[in-house]
């Protein structure tokens, strides 16, 4: 017997429900037909080797959109998902068959031989023939815009109620697409031969066991491929010699996001979060829509009333009627909201967009799935530490006294070691100490694929992390390459990898002679040995290569920072400021005594040796002033030896850059020395009139750098009239706007104040102090 698409209920061979992937409409008409029909067994395009997960569909704490996910098990990063949301076709189906106990099973090719010819239909040259049989069919029907084309046609009939036949819808669509594969062929994709041979298979084996009583669930574009006449050896042909792996599939959760992007199985969808709503709403789904938006709207502080919410409704249905459009559909209601909401700007719109015409759902699957051993070892971490995975970005602060925050930090560095980046440091918006961390969690279904890829190092985050780190320790080509994994071992709490890490380490510092490698290497070693106290970490081997590395860095820096140019001398600027910061860090760390001091000889041998770079000069000048082991008239002789009328404009200019242009408080620093001042507007307003030009760039960079608030204020003590002679405190009268010298009982009345502000006192110790 020949398979009926859409046809009648009377007996004829397998019923084929031609749809559209993830739509709403396609997803009703499936329910009706499938009411109406009342098949013996339901077929649904899918990877077979996935039947055995069909029954966790009916799960209480399955929840869509989720996803079938296979992946080569020699190769787990080969992988294909199969998304689903609770408006898809194939999950209405499935779910229909699970509650009223009608076998049901996927049908499509095996994904052993998908996963295989993957790799091959990615190295083969794209065919720029590919047919959109939806722009086609709207095209045909004056339509230049295929998702209105459909949202007309299937979307908003079939929200207007049941036809009098359930089956006449996909009848239609069949004998379109009938039209369009004799057109076309196979419209450019070759591969769905194969495909569509694997299902009349598979069709006809279901066959065999639940007879003529059945519903085959597939893309429109496929039901005259199954409705064709063909035999079992020309199909079995067609999949003769195929490669193949060994497959693994389960179930894990996917978001409305990736749905409405344009790759793999979700492509197309440009709005999921409206389809959701249309599938879901009862009744009256442009006024539940208006709700939610203004709902939304109203929790960022915009002023939405009810009046608002039914005039954006009449306005739909207006702008529905004017454009000829059976129904109101997302542009309409985009509109209404635009005009009567959002006050006609994009900028509160663009928020609509993002949370309800897209969307953040994130799905959820049981614990019963199958999952790689190291999936199921973060699933109960994530348990522990309360820690959910969730589609939404959000911040995350730690206290890494704590013992839970602690714990956490540890598990987010693990995963990023493993390659998987479900959490990205930030900048915390508070202290900035080293018992804070800052993160940026997003979780996204790709994760999965990543946790798969890494089971290969074990079967727990933290044993995988350890052999993933001793693996890349041996493999690593650079000192800094080293020095950076034993900063993520430390904070990631992996003592055992460290031996092989600093064994490493110990080996590539030895034969690197560059200086430059040494320096770079020196700022992570820093931070590790301070992270190794926050976290009571062993660091004694750390602590003597670090001043070691220390002690070559200040011996060989100098030498290294002569006779470069303009690019190599930025570079060699930004490894001064991390030796810099790194000494800092070591003071009390490591057991080298009077490195400070070694570091600051460095400092005033860079200052003044003219075959350093201006940058460099200018820079090595600040850190010795902000360190306090340079007096503030040495530092005015320094800069007026830089900006005399023979130093040539581009160095002077580089080094004010040097000196004011990047390190912290720059702009305050002339603030409040208006002797430092009235040196750079004296060299500025001097520079001739043909060099201005050339020096322009490098100063507007320095300058921009500052805050408003510091350029304000530079500008009116520049209008007000600076002066080289303009000193204050021990070294002269003071300058306009500033007292003689330093009154010590005004600076100590804010001293409790900015110790608050920096967590420094607690309120307890504030009671005890009181």
């Amino acid at each position: 017997m020949t398979p009926r698409a859409g046809g009648t209920s009377a007996p004829g061979g397998p019923l084929l429900l031609g749809v559209r992937h993830h739509g709403p409409g396609s997803a009703r008409a499936v329910l009706a037909a499938l009411e109406s029909a009342r098949p013996g067994a339901v077929l649904v395009e899918g990877p077979p080797e996935g039947d055995a997960l069909l029954p966790l569909a009916s799960h209480s704490r399955m929840r869509p959109p989720v996803a079938l996910l296979a992946h080569a098990v020699d190769d787990p990063g080969r992988a294909a998902f199969w998304p689903m949301a609770d408006f898809s076709p194939e999950w209405v189906a499935i779910r229909w068959a699970s509650a009223h106990g009608v076998p049901v099973r996927f049908v499509d090719l095996p994904a052993a031989y998908s996963l295989a010819l993957a790799e091959r239909r990615e190295d083969a040259p794209k065919d720029v023939r590919a047919v959109d049989p939806l722009a086609v069919l709207a095209g045909a029907a004056g339509y230049d815009d295929p998702e209105r084309w459909w949202e007309d046609v299937v979307e908003h009939r079939s929200a207007d109620g049941r036809p009098a036949d359930p089956l006449a819808p996909f009848a239609a669509l069949a004998e379109a697409m009938t039209a369009l594969r004799e057109a076309y062929g196979d419209g450019g994709h070759p591969q769905d031969a194969v495909r569509e041979a694997c299902m009349r298979l598979r069709i006809r084996t279901a066959r065999k066991e639940f007879g003529d009583s059945i519903a085959v669930v597939c893309g429109a574009w496929h039901v005259p491929a199954l409705s064709a006449r063909t035999t079992v050896a020309a199909d079995r042909a067609l999949l003769k010699g195929m490669p193949k792996v060994k497959a693994e599939l389960t179930w894990v959760p996917w978001t409305h996001r990736r749905l409405a992007r344009y790759s793999g199985y979700g492509a197309g969808i440009e709005s999921p979060g409206w389809y959701g709503h249309l599938f879901g709403a009862p009744d009256r789904p442009v006024e539940r829509w208006m709700t939610k938006a203004a709902g939304l709207l109203r929790g960022t502080d915009r002023a939405v009333s009810c009046a608002d919410v039914i005039e954006a409704v009449r306005l739909a249905g207006t702008l529905a009627a004017l454009r000829g459009r059976p129904a109101v559909g997302l542009d309409e209601a985009t509109d209404a909201v635009r005009a009567v909401m959002c006050g006609g700007s994009d900028v509160p719109l663009a928020l609509v967009r993002d949370r309800l015409v897209v969307g953040e759902v994130l799905g959820e699957v049981p614990d019963t799935a199958p999952a790689v051993p190291l999936q199921r070892d973060l699933d109960k971490q994530q348990r522990t530490l309360r820690l959910r995975p969730e589609a939404e970005r959000r911040e995350l602060e730690l206290d890494l006294r704590k013992d839970t925050d602690a714990a956490r930090s540890r598990l987010l560095h693990r995963l990023r070691l493993l390659g998987v980046h479900w959490g990205q440091p930030t900048a915390g918006r508070g202290s900035t100490g080293t018992f804070r961390e800052s993160w940026r969690l997003h979780w996204e279904p790709e994760l999965y694929v990543r946790t798969a890829e890494a089971g290969v190092w074990g079967t727990t985050v933290s044993g995988a992390a350890t052999a993933r780190a001793e693996s890349d320790a041996v493999s690593a080509s650079s000192l800094a390459g080293v020095t950076a994994l034993a900063e993520q071992c430390l904070l990631a709490g992996l003592p055992e990898a460290l031996p092989v890490v600093m064994r490493a380490l110990v080996d590539r510092a030895a034969l690197d002679a560059d200086v430059g490698h040494l320096a770079d290497a020196l700022p992570a070693l820093a931070r590790s040995l301070r992270y190794g106290d926050v976290r009571s970490t062993d660091t004694a081997a750390l602590e003597e290569v670090t001043a070691g590395l220390a002690e070559r860095v200040c011996v060989g820096l100098p030498s290294a920072c002569t006779g470069l140019d303009a690019d190599a001398a930025g570079e060699a600027q930004r490894r001064v400021d991390g030796v810099h910061t790194a000494i800092g860090l070591l003071v009390g760390a490591v057991r080298a005594e009077g490195l400070p001091e070694r570091w600051a000889g460095v400092l005033h041998e860079l200052s003044v040796r003219d075959a350093v770079a201006g940058a460099i000069r200018g820079r090595a000048t600040r850190l010795l002033l902000d360190d306090g082991r340079l007096a503030g008239s040495e530092a005015a002789r320094l800069m007026g030896l830089a900006l005399s009328p023979g130093t040539a404009p581009a160095d002077a200019a580089a080094w004010i850059e040097g000196f004011i242009g990047g390190a912290a408080g720059g702009g305050l620093l002339l603030v409040h020395d208006e002797r430092l001042l009235g040196l750079v507007d004296t060299w500025l307003t001097g520079i001739p009139a043909d060099a201005f030009a050339g020096v322009l760039p490098l100063v507007r960079r320095t300058f921009s750098a500052y805050e408003p608030g510091v350029r304000r204020t530079l500008g009116e003590l520049v209008r007000r009239g600076t002066g080289t002679a303009g000193t204050r405190g021990e070294d002269g009268p003071a300058a306009p706007g500033f007292g003689e010298g330093l009154d010590e009982e005004r600076a100590d009345a804010v001293v409790p104040v900015v110790r608050l502000l920096l967590g420094l006192d607690t309120p307890a110790e504030r009671a005890a102090a009181g």
